[in-house]
């Protein structure tokens, strides 16, 4: 079947809604497969609705499958796998992200969810296997090459008010949400401060944000520093993009983050010190750390990353996708 024929409803818990990015690779792959021809529509589920609306969500997706002749239902995370179950006579697809598999509570309601599912997408090979899942897909989330593309360097950082001398570390989450580890990221920086170095914290997200000004923020960072809790993360997209942009990295150990960045130059994956769990732990993480970012500021390089994550743009990517749909149909022909 060809891609232009193929019709396909995406549900999905994870979607941007105003000026926020959450969930924002969902809706960058919908776009994609749509270049390529794919007709697309896309069900949100809960999100501001609350958790009820899954059982809700579930009639909704039944009724728009009987009249939408689709091809295929594509859930993206694993709580939305309940919403689509119960679509009638269409095959499931499932895109996993990280925590419907690294929560517990998550990875049950997943694993109820995903039954009967024709074919399971991992954004990395670790979250394959810490599902248990040698028959996964393993599909990285794909980067717009044309969105992130590096621009002038010098007018983004007078643009975010950057002083000359002064060094951005970029932080690539919202400073709210617990995961993406603020806490570290904020010691981080006072303990390069407490070492002379004149730095400052760049927040990736704004209030009412374009998508455009984030290619902006990498051009004027000089260090994107992530710091996501031990265990989280699937394939975070925030470390491809900055690859892809140029920006050097310094990463904690989750996720993908180490097959990203392997090769990667001026970028550096830091492992959790063993034991992991106390406060000296916690105080040698935050001089490694430390450690690493001075190193990639001290040598004040660009990366070669966009060169080296060719095969991530996100057509690529949802040419694989499709890849994925044309097997199930052949399966269930």
């Amino acid at each position: 079947m060809a891609s232009e024929q193929l019709r396909v409803l995406a549900v999905t818990n994870i979607w941007p809604v105003g000026d926020s990015f959450r969930g924002i690779f969902v809706k960058e792959q919908v776009e994609a497969l749509r270049r390529l021809g794919v007709h697309v529509d896309v069900e949100v589920v809960a999100q501001n609705r609350g958790k009820a609306d899954y059982f809700l969500a579930a009639q909704r997706v039944r009724r728009k499958v009987r009249r939408g002749r689709y091809d295929v239902v594509h859930a993206h995370y694993g709580m939305s796998a309940f919403s689509a179950r119960f679509a009638p006579g269409v095959p499931k697809v499932l895109s996993l992200y990280g925590s419907d598999i690294n929560v517990s509570w998550q990875r049950a309601f997943t694993r109820f969810g995903a039954k009967d599912v024709a074919a399971r997408i991992y954004v990395s090979q670790n979250l394959a296997d810490n599902a248990g899942d040698p028959g996964g897909h393993v599909i990285a989330d794909g980067v717009d090459f044309k969105l992130f593309a590096p621009g002038d360097r010098s007018g983004a950082r007078a643009r975010f008010g950057i002083a000359k001398g002064e060094s951005a570390i970029l932080f690539g989450g919202h400073p709210a949400n617990e995961v993406k580890g603020y806490d570290v990221f904020s010691d981080v920086l006072q303990e390069l401060r407490s070492r002379g170095r004149n730095v400052r914290e760049l927040l990736i997200v704004g209030q009412n944000q374009p998508r455009s000004e984030v290619p902006r923020k990498f051009d004027a960072a000089d260090v994107l520093l992530f710091t996501s809790r031990k265990g989280s993360e699937g394939s975070p997209s925030v470390l491809k993009e900055a690859a892809v942009m140029g920006l050097p990295i310094v990463s904690v150990n989750v996720g993908d983050a180490a097959k990203v960045l392997a090769g990667v130059t001026h970028s550096e994956v830091v492992d959790f010190p063993e034991p992991w769990g106390d406060d000296e732990a916690r105080a040698k993480l935050i001089r490694l750390l430390a450690d690493r970012v001075a190193d990639v500021l001290s040598a004040a390089e660009r990366s070669n990353g966009r060169e080296l994550h060719s095969s991530l743009s996100s057509e690529r990517v949802a040419g694989q996708i499709v890849e994925v749909y044309r097997k199930v149909l052949q399966r269930n022909g």
